[in-house]
């Protein structure tokens, strides 16, 4: 759920030159696997002109010599790098139809199937969770799927995303009433503690069941430390990344995947075209798909 770039403006931006686009487009691809379309390089201009001017650099090919030639500083880099490109729009209970699904189709059908078999286990990857909104949404739905039963199953959500910051957000549990905009007030007062000011933190008994850590994508050994999941969760990630890059993480999504898994992305983020390795399944108001 992490989107490129909010569109602020610079007045006194440093312009950054088509070959200087290029080559900090290739190092950004490299690091995150976020592909950056020839479109952008304005807002290059806006994002990275405040970052270049706060080391005391005067060009964009002085960051990136910065960039290619302090190993230490490139690995530190990665992080800014990371929250300039990147702007997270989120909120609780966010895309109510798919959830709608994921609740009456995938969950029950697992809760059912556990139930049958004394297997009571569920273990959720929220991949690109941003500040926490999605996992933690995951989470409210499982107690109000399960109830009081919920202490007799093994459950696991593991949200991941590249923002050192966004995931500092999401362990606090701490939200004002914007992220809670979508959400139904009987959630609210049941789920959350109003602690004045339009600040709201989520309760203990929900935030259990989320554990938070940072992962890139593009890295396969952070992929293959991901505990197999039941079902994915990775809205409106892959849209920023190239086919092959989309093709990559979709492998690996297909290996994490038990095989009884469900994958949900982002409406706009059809599959078909990328990989063959997941079938679709066609419902009211959203696509799930699963492993063939």
């Amino acid at each position: 759920m992490t989107n490129l770039f909010p569109g602020k403006g610079f007045s006194n931006r440093i312009k950054i030159t088509q070959n200087e686009f290029m080559q900090l487009r290739d190092i950004i691809y490299e690091l995150s696997g976020i592909y950056l379309q020839d479109n952008r390089k304005f807002l290059i201009e806006n994002r990275f002109a405040p970052r270049i001017s706060e080391l005391e650099l005067n060009s964009y090919t002085e960051y990136i010599d910065y960039l290619r030639n302090h190993i230490k500083g490139k690995t530190e880099e990665l992080n800014m790098l990371t929250e300039l490109i990147t702007t997270n729009e989120t909120s609780f209970f966010r895309d109510n139809p798919q959830l709608k699904v994921f609740r009456n189709f995938t969950l029950k059908n697992f809760i059912d199937a556990g139930n049958k078999s004394g297997r009571r286990e569920i273990k959720i990857w929220s991949a690109g969770c941003s500040s926490g909104e999605e996992p933690y949404t995951l989470a409210i739905i499982l107690h109000e799927m399960l109830k009081k039963e919920i202490s007799k199953w093994r459950i696991r959500i593991t949200a991941n995303d590249i923002s050192d910051n966004v995931l500092k957000m999401a362990q606090k549990g701490i939200y004002t009433k914007y992220s809670l905009r979508t959400t139904p007030e009987n959630i609210i007062s049941k789920y959350f503690t109003d602690k004045g000011n339009d600040v709201f933190q989520i309760n203990p008994d929900v935030k259990r069941l989320v554990s938070f850590g940072k992962i890139n994508l593009n890295l396969d050994r952070d992929l293959k430390r991901i505990p197999k999941s039941h079902i994915i969760f990775c809205r409106n990630v892959i849209i920023y990344f190239d086919k092959k890059m989309k093709k990559k993480v979709l492998e690996g999504f297909c290996n994490n995947l038990l095989d009884v898994g469900h994958l949900y992305v982002g409406h706009s983020e059809a599959l078909h075209t990328v990989t063959d390795k997941f079938k679709p399944k066609q419902h009211t108001g959203t696509i799930t798909y699963h492993k063939i």
